[in-house]
C-alpha cells in the first residue's frame, strides 16, 4: 500500500521555512468559515433555502438532520460546499419542498445547528455555486521568531501561494486515498455516498503532486511550454501565445498556470514540457489514474496559484494570532497558513 501520508508531507513550500509554530483548532471557534453565495435567494419558489451556522458538525450530517426534520429523502437536500467539521461555519442548504408548507426549521436549533434564516428560491443549490469563503482563524501557543511575518504577508498578498488541496480532502491519515487505492484494486466496493470522497481524493493527490514539482522548479508562477492558462476568478481556460503580454498578465495575477485534474482527455490538452511533467506523475501512480478513468471522470484544469484577498494578521497577545482572508470556492485556507507558519491541529495532539 502506498504511503500517501508521507508523500503529502513532502509537498514543496513556495517560500522559505516559517520560523513560527502554533496550535490550530483548540476549540471549534478558532476556525470560522462563512460562505459567500454571490446571489440573493428570491424569496419564492419550490426550494427552501436555509442559512445555517453549524458547530463541530460536518456538512453531510447537517444535511441528513434537515432531511429527517423535513421528512424527505436526503436526495432532496443540497448544499454548495463541504465545510470543516471541527469549526464554526455558516453556509446555505436547500430543501426541495414543491407545493408543501415548509416546517419551521429553527425548531432544530441546538448546540450543533442554528438556523439563521429561512427563505425560498426557484432553483436548488448546486455544488460549487457559491462565490467565495471568508475565513477567520486563530492560532494559539505561538512560538518562534515572528520577524519575517510582515514580509511574508506582503509577498503572499502580491504573488499568492500554491493552490494545494488541503489535508481535509484526503481524510485523517490520508485514509480516503488508501481507500481509493483499495477500491480501484477491487479489494472492496465503497458505499455510494463514499465514492465521491475517494474519487476526489485521488484526483486531488495527483494535482498536488504536479503542483509540488512546479513549485520545486519555480514554474508554478510562470508559463511552462505547452501549458494551459486560466483566467483569474473564472474557470475559463485557453492556450496562450508566449509573448510579453502573457508575462505581464501572469505577474499581475490576471491569469494563472494550471495543472490537470485527471480524467479522460479533453479537447484542450497540454503539450511539450508541461505534458512531459504531468505524464511523469501519472505514470508513477497508474492505479489511481486507471481507477479514475474506469469511473468515467473527465479531465479538467485547476489554477496552480491562489491569491488570498483582504489578508490580514493581528496579534491578540504575545502567544495568540488571528488571520482573516477570503478565498474562492474550492480553495483551502491551510494552503495559505502553510506558507505563514507551522501549525498543528489540536485534534492531532491527542
Amino acid at each position: 500500500m502506498t504511503d500517501y501520508l508521507s508523500l503529502l508531507a513532502k509537498q514543496k513550500r513556495a517560500y522559505s521555512e516559517p520560523t513560527l509554530s502554533g496550535i490550530l483548532r483548540s476549540v471549534p471557534e478558532d476556525f470560522y468559515v462563512e460562505e459567500v453565495l454571490g446571489f440573493e435567494p428570491e424569496g419564492d419558489g419550490e426550494h427552501v433555502f436555509l442559512w445555517i451556522e453549524k458547530r463541530a458538525a460536518n456538512t453531510q450530517f447537517v444535511a441528513e438532520q434537515l432531511a429527517k426534520f423535513a421528512k424527505v429523502s436526503p436526495k432532496y437536500l443540497s448544499f454548495s460546499g463541504m465545510k470543516d467539521r471541527w469549526a464554526v461555519t455558516r453556509q446555505w442548504f436547500s430543501v426541495h419542498l414543491p407545493g408543501k408548507v415548509a416546517p419551521n426549521f429553527s425548531d432544530l436549533n441546538g448546540d450543533e445547528i442554528t438556523v439563521l434564516k429561512q427563505t425560498r428560491h426557484p432553483r436548488k443549490l448546486r455544488r460549487g455555486v457559491h462565490k467565495e469563503n471568508l475565513f477567520r482563524i486563530r492560532l494559539r501557543e505561538l512560538q518562534g521568531d515572528r520577524n519575517y511575518l510582515a514580509d511574508r504577508l506582503d509577498i503572499i498578498t502580491r504573488q499568492g501561494v500554491p493552490n494545494y488541496f488541503g489535508e481535509q480532502r484526503f481524510g485523517r491519515g490520508a485514509k480516503n486515498l488508501s481507500s481509493a487505492q483499495r477500491w480501484f484494486a477491487g479489494a472492496f466496493k465503497p458505499r455510494r455516498n463514499q465514492q465521491g470522497f475517494f474519487l476526489s481524493a485521488a484526483r486531488s493527490f495527483l494535482f498536488n503532486q504536479i503542483l509540488s514539482l512546479r513549485v520545486n522548479d519555480q514554474s508554478w508562477l510562470n508559463y511552462l511550454p505547452g501549458d494551459i492558462m486560466m483566467l483569474n476568478g473564472t474557470h475559463s481556460v485557453f492556450k496562450p501565445a508566449l509573448d510579453e503580454e502573457l508575462s505581464q498578465r501572469l505577474t499581475s495575477g490576471d491569469v494563472h498556470a494550471t495543472a490537470a485534474m485527471y480524467g479522460k482527455t479533453s479537447d484542450m490538452a497540454v503539450s511539450d514540457d508541461c505534458a512531459q511533467l504531468e505524464e511523469a506523475v501519472f505514470s508513477a501512480y497508474p492505479e489511481l489514474c486507471e481507477g479514475l478513468i474506469a469511473q468515467g471522470l473527465k479531465a479538467e484544469r485547476r489554477a496552480l496559484r491562489l491569491v488570498p484577498q483582504q489578508l490580514q494578521c493581528r496579534w491578540l497577545d504575545n502567544e495568540n494570532l488571528e488571520l482573516s482572508f477570503k478565498l474562492p470556492s474550492g480553495c483551502f485556507a491551510t494552503s495559505v497558513m502553510a506558507e505563514l507558519l507551522h501549525y498543528t491541529n489540536a485534534e492531532q495532539r491527542d
